[in-house]
């Protein structure tokens, strides 16, 4: 007796159906990705603009900073101050234009981190029990996009890029130079 090709040819056509799934899969996938760069630089340049922007109204308003940060308890307050409008107006642009991105948005999680404790420890330890508080805090957008830029670095959109493209070809260029 014949096996019946019923059962072969509907594993057939399901392959063919999961071959076309992922087909389409691998493509939207690539299109994403070619988008990954893009958004990192809008993100980048929106941002860090919005920080510069707060280290600048700081800088231009030292004594309101400093006696708020007076208020909190800080240590110096006045050098305190000083130091962190500078970090956000100049941790700001860099951010903006990609460069030293990933140090800078170390700084960027660590400045955001002590404004979270300092100034709304009730939110930054609600993280777990009410996560919409901690969203919902004045720190979270600025610290969210420290986090994202220091893992995911600034994308092939920036400075550090452009530097590292440039320091790989003069490697190269050094490395064919060489007389065996």
């Amino acid at each position: 007796m014949l096996p019946n090709p019923a059962p072969l040819r509907e594993r057939r056509d399901m392959n063919k159906g999961l071959a076309q799934v992922r087909k389409f899969y691998d493509v939207f996938v690539q299109v994403l990705s070619s988008l990954q760069s893009p958004f990192l630089a809008i993100v980048r340049v929106y941002w860090g603009w919005q920080i510069a922007q707060n280290g600048w109204g700081k800088l231009h308003n030292l004594a309101n900073v400093t006696q708020f940060f007076g208020s909190l308890g800080l240590p110096a307050p006045g050098p305190t101050a000083t130091f962190v409008a500078t970090f956000e107006f100049v941790g700001g642009i860099l951010l903006a234009v990609g460069f030293l991105s990933r140090i800078t948005a170390l700084g960027l999680v660590i400045d955001m981190t002590t404004a979270y404790i300092v100034s709304d420890r009730a939110a930054f330890l609600s993280f777990f029990s009410d996560p919409n508080k901690f969203a919902a805090a004045d720190p979270f957008v600025f610290f969210f996009v420290g986090l994202l830029i220091l893992i995911f670095g600034p994308g092939k959109i920036s400075i550090d890029a452009l530097q590292q493209h440039l320091l790989k070809k003069r490697a190269l260029h050094a490395g064919s130079s060489v007389p065996a």
